[in-house]
């Protein structure tokens, strides 16, 4: 089998929902239709930036489903599979495999802090259950597990494991992985580090913000990746940076994610407790960001 290619930016789809918690299917529909057409490159369907860990297994599984209904061969779909049970995962994958998903997003099984034997052991059998194309997820700040070279010699036998969605946060992670794993592409999984994942050869980068600002994204991925200019490529960086300063502080990266894709005029407010929306200040506060973000990177890309 060919190795699959993760190419360009993904985006973790947020989940629309209603005021009772309901997924609002229309609004999915809407999201999915409307990075699709701003350029995008893949979907992720069932991360955490979907609110994945308040859903239930049957719940993750009908929003992949519909997505992968929605998107009718488009883009290529990723389909998480983390969760704390290995049977849980195991469910995922399988289901992944049956809706016809391009690809699945593996993460570290969260609170159990497996040692890289254990991890690789459950890896392993997910990739079993599902037998197509793996992106490994290294976020040990909320999983509590680093995969660790242990973990990485034991999986990456596996042909199925062809990338990785890094974010440790960990720019020497960055080395390691493109110096001793270059048959796993790397991927940026740490916004503010976007530039330096490119400049060491990642293909692709997995961006919550693109929900809500894919072109922006894109014009950066396609400065370092598709022209090489890397000097363009660090402007559009520092316009991003206050954008990512904003989703990082305050804990609210899931709120303030959702919030942007309202301002874009499809309504995703609504977040599952133990989360609670924006409030007034920090909505116009990722407001005026957000208006000096695409005002500037609109004139780097018109060369003024």
């Amino acid at each position: 089998m060919p190795v699959f290619k993760f190419e360009g930016i993904y985006t973790p789809l947020v989940t629309p929902m209603n005021a009772d918690g309901s997924v609002r299917w229309d609004a999915l529909a809407e999201v999915i239709d409307f990075l699709i057409d701003s350029g995008v490159h893949g979907l992720v369907s069932g991360g955490s930036t979907g609110e994945n860990y308040a859903q239930t297994v049957q719940e993750r599984l009908d929003i992949a489903a519909f997505t992968h209904a929605r998107i009718k061969g488009r883009l290529p779909l990723v389909v998480g599979t983390g969760a704390m049970l290995t049977s849980d995962s195991v469910a995922l994958a399988k289901g992944a495999r049956a809706m016809g998903a391009d690809a699945i997003l593996l993460a570290s099984p969260p609170y159990a802090v497996p040692t890289d034997h254990e991890n690789a052991l459950n890896a392993l059998a997910i990739d079993k259950a599902a037998d197509l194309p793996i992106m490994l997820y290294n976020y040990p700040h909320r999983t509590g597990t680093m995969m660790g070279p242990a973990f990485l010699d034991h999986v990456s036998q596996s042909a199925n494991v062809c990338g990785i969605k890094e974010s440790s946060g960990d720019i020497n992670r960055v080395h390691l992985l493109a110096q001793e794993y270059p048959q796993i592409q790397l991927g940026c999984g740490m916004d503010d580090q976007a530039l330096e994942f490119f400049a060491w050869g990642a293909p692709f980068w997995v961006c919550g913000g693109s929900n809500f600002l894919p072109q922006e994204h894109v014009a950066l991925y396609e400065a370092c990746v598709v022209q090489g200019d890397f000097a363009k490529g660090r402007r559009i960086m520092a316009a991003l940076l206050p954008l990512m300063h904003v989703l990082e502080q305050g804990g609210k990266f899931i709120q303030t994610i959702k919030h942007g894709v309202t301002m874009t005029g499809i309504d995703a407010s609504v977040v599952r407790p133990p989360l609670t929306a924006l409030d007034a200040e920090e909505q116009n506060r990722l407001a005026q960001v957000v208006a000096v973000l695409k005002r500037t990177i609109a004139d780097i890309q018109a060369g003024r």
